[in-house]
């Protein structure tokens, strides 16, 4: 059996953790989305408030297998 994937990008942000904003974009994109298989991080950034790391963002390609 083979399978056809398409895959879309998100950028999902938290100020907890990388896993964490990686978790929220999936999760939201789970509301829309069916047939999610894969991920790949792209891209991680942060944003810096007075020295500290005020939250992370990350940029995610996902794959869902079409119907």
């Amino acid at each position: 059996m083979s399978h056809v994937y398409k895959h879309i990008e998100l950028t999902g942000s938290s100020t907890e953790s990388i896993e964490d904003a990686v978790s929220q974009a999936l999760a939201r994109a789970s509301q829309t989305l069916h047939d999610m298989r894969w991920f790949e991080v792209v891209e991680t950034r942060g944003h810096i408030e007075q020295g500290r790391v005020a939250h992370w963002q990350v940029t995610l390609k996902v794959g869902f297998t079409l119907e």
